[in-house]
């Protein structure tokens, strides 16, 4: 099928499996890491500070991160990334299966991952142009799309199971492999050389950044959307993950279910959008797929907040987990076809 044509590339296919496994053992781990928290606390406040505790440096750090994946070889980035955070969630398997793990450890875990969350994602988004062709991005973003997804379909149901099972340290362990995992298929990659020459890494790392940002102020395409991106995520992704499960509680009850089908449902639109989308060797029309399909997300925002019986509410969570779904991958084609190669670390970070 035309939607999966990317995994003809053998080095695409051990990126993307290895990932696959990674992101999977990743939703294990978060439901474990909840599980844990709520056990050892009875505190969302501390779940909370989780959170922050990740979201803090990786945002310190972006800026960074952008620029070592446009100054080193970027195998080596993710590399490091998945050994490093493969070894740490497997020593925090062990304590808690000696049930000497603390808060201030998770505190710590969290703040590690946010920094190399910060390196991995630019390298991962600017590595993917250099292993396949350009007629073959819209397939292999579709499927990083659909395993994601997959993952947060699947994962907690799986999660749940294993922690029944063998605990939490249980569903650590089981990430921590999904890391090393992937890890080897990184290894089993042909390695790339550093896109920039050593000469020009005599250039502070400040002129770096700098560069990136002109590079943005320089293209409206850019810039504009990037603005328009940053107000989208008070008032759209916003309300998305903070008001709609008081949404859900206050109009059809205390019923968990409800808003585990209405999720699995936007999942479901989000993996139907990223198949459809990976049948294109191109995308056109960009500014329409983009926009367009912003402004229905918006309007689905719109819709579920108005007294619509649970079918209705449904169907605009599967339309707005569509939408999204089709305004990033075509935001990430955008980026990888026509940012240049030695730029793409940079302002994928911005």
């Amino acid at each position: 099928m035309r939607a999966f044509r990317a995994l003809s590339n053998r080095s695409f296919a051990l990126l993307w499996s290895g990932q696959t496994l990674s992101r999977l053992g990743d939703s294990l781990f978060t439901i474990a890491l909840a599980w844990w928290v709520l056990q050892k606390t009875g505190s969302a406040t501390a779940m909370g500070i989780v959170l922050i505790c990740s979201t803090i440096p990786m945002l310190l750090l972006l800026l960074f991160g952008g620029v070592a994946v446009d100054r080193f070889p970027r195998l080596h980035l993710m590399l490091a990334s998945d050994l490093l955070c493969g070894s740490v969630v497997i020593v925090i398997a062990f304590l808690a299966f000696q049930q000497r793990l603390e808060l201030w450890e998770i505190f710590v875990m969290s703040a590690l991952f946010g920094g190399v969350e910060a390196f991995f994602y630019p390298a991962y988004a600017a590595l993917v142009p250099d292993l396949v062709a350009a007629e073959m991005l819209p397939s292999a973003n579709s499927l990083r799309s659909i395993s994601l997804q997959a993952a947060q379909i699947v994962g907690p149901a799986i999660g749940a199971g294993i922690i029944a099972l063998g605990g939490t340290s249980l569903a650590f362990a089981l990430d921590g492999v999904s890391f090393v995992i992937s890890a080897i298929c990184v290894i089993a990659l042909p390695q790339m050389p550093a896109l920039r020459l050593a000469a020009e890494k005599e250039v502070g790392v400040l002129q770096d950044i700098h560069k990136g940002f002109s590079t943005v102020l320089h293209s409206p395409w850019l810039w504009i959307t990037l603005l328009i991106a940053g107000v989208s995520t008070i008032f759209l992704v916003g309300p998305d993950e903070a008001v709609l499960p008081l949404l859900v509680r206050q109009r059809f009850g205390m019923q968990v279910g409800f808003y585990a089908l209405l999720t699995s449902l936007s999942a479901c639109g989000s993996i139907t959008a990223a198949f459809l989308l990976g049948h294109f060797k191109r995308l056109r029309h960009r500014g329409w797929l983009t926009y367009g399909t912003w402004l229905i997300a918006s309007l689905m925002l719109l819709v579920i907040g108005l007294p619509l019986p649970i079918v209705g509410v449904g169907i605009a969570f599967c339309i707005q987990g569509a939408s999204i779904t089709i305004l990033g991958l075509a935001w990430m084609n955008s980026l990888q076809e026509f940012v240049p190669a030695d730029q793409l670390g940079r302002v994928a970070s911005i």
